[in-house]
């Protein structure tokens, strides 16, 4: 059997943690901060990490991680 492929889009957003949750870096912090508060900021600076719906879409197209 040949290897499998990974979606190289998924792999440069998403990280699944040693327990099995998918990490993701939040959107919104590249540019025109001036208008976004310190605690959005703060907060868009944070991790989030994907419900479970969204995470089992996005290890099927991780399929060695």
């Amino acid at each position: 059997m040949p290897k499998m492929k990974t979606r190289r889009s998924a792999a440069k957003r998403f990280h699944v943690t040693g327990t099995g949750k998918v990490r993701y870096k939040k959107q919104g912090l590249r540019h025109i901060l001036t208008k976004k508060s310190s605690k959005r900021k703060g907060n868009l600076r944070a991790t989030g990490i994907l419900d479970d719906m969204e995470a089992k879409r996005a290890k099927s197209m991780l399929p060695y991680a």
